[in-house]
């Protein structure tokens, strides 16, 4: 790794708290947030692996720059020997980044300059106790409720769970890292809108490291993650929801078959396999990247950042104008 340039995680000053973490895999409740889980996790991670990074609060004059969407000052632009890194959440791009980490494989496929890594299963995570055994009682979302399809909040889903011996529950944040007394999990959007290319499978981890069944919407992310019948269930309506729950309780085998697949395929979103996809990005593509930027002439830059401002400007056009844009800077 000799050949590496700095690599810095850039957390703005403002957003530094006093009881931030010093390690990856332990519960805080800030790290619901994108800038935290994105940046700062994300950060320890490779730091106590060993990989030779730094986080810092403001942004470097010479290196490589990572930060979340919401971090990077819109104005932003990449200095000499700057390579800007932006991590992209449900937003739209940095205008000016030159790479972009998108939490969708979809979202990779339409958007330029930019490479699929998977956002980090829940921190601190509890799974489901081994002692509930075939137990099937306790229903549980974990998220923001805002984010739950409004028909899973109404009489006309908890009631019929209620006939069926089903506790139902929206989990509050300060218990979204404890799945040890959940049975199954229900995560989904809209039943009406579908695809979400901008939203990252993470309920879907989770779910899979908690070793519990996930009875979820029609996204892509989840949709790209599917390889068998018992990865999760995806539902179209309450009715197909209810009708899932119930052959998952009076099925116990079907049950069984979901926690047995949950625990082989969580392996597969391990943190250390996240970490590894971290390194290849940053090795890889980050760096060449990075010294074909620092190597480029004054007048290739400076034709870089007059693209990204026209591009820029053709999207405020087309959203002025009621259009959808597709695409990033060149």
């Amino acid at each position: 790794m000799t050949d590496l340039p700095p690599i810095y995680f850039y957390l703005p000053q403002k957003d530094w708290l006093d009881d931030m973490p010093e390690q990856p895999d332990v519960y805080w409740e800030q790290f619901g947030k994108g800038i935290y889980c994105w940046t700062l996790q994300t950060y320890l991670y490779l730091k106590a692996d060993g990989f030779p990074c730094n986080l810092v609060g403001t942004i470097p004059d010479e290196g490589i720059v990572i930060a979340h969407r919401d971090s990077f000052p819109y104005e932003l632009r990449p200095t000499p020997k700057v390579l800007m890194v932006c991590i992209k959440p449900d937003r739209n791009p940095h205008p000016y980044a030159q790479l972009q980490v998108v939490q969708n494989p979809q979202d990779a496929k339409k958007l330029k300059n930019s490479y699929y890594i998977p956002l980090w299963r829940q921190p601190g995570l509890i799974p489901r106790h081994p002692e509930r055994g075939d137990r099937f009682e306790n229903i549980g979302y974990f998220g923001i409720s805002f984010n739950l399809a409004p028909e899973l909040k109404a009489a006309s889903w908890s009631k019929p769970l209620e006939e069926l011996g089903l506790n139902w529950e929206i989990i509050p944040k300060n218990r979204w890292h404890d799945y040890s007394n959940v049975d199954a999990v229900v995560a989904v959007r809209n039943f009406q809108k579908q695809d979400y290319t901008k939203k990252p499978a993470t309920k879907l981890y989770n779910a899979w490291h908690a070793g519990v069944p996930a009875i979820l919407g029609k996204e892509s992310a989840f949709q790209a993650e599917r390889k068998n019948e018992f990865d999760y269930f995806e539902v179209g309506s309450v009715d197909d929801a209810i009708n899932v729950l119930k052959r998952l309780k009076d099925d116990s085998q079907l049950s069984q078959n979901c926690r047995k697949n949950a625990k082989y395929r969580s392996q597969e979103t391990n943190p250390q396999n996240t970490i590894k996809q971290w390194r290849i990005f940053l090795t890889t593509i980050a760096t060449p990247t990075y010294y074909k930027w620092v190597n480029a002439p004054e007048w290739q830059k400076q034709l870089y950042k007059q693209k990204c401002f026209l591009n820029m400007k053709i999207d405020a056009l087309k959203i002025k104008l009621g259009f959808a844009s597709n695409q990033n800077n060149l």
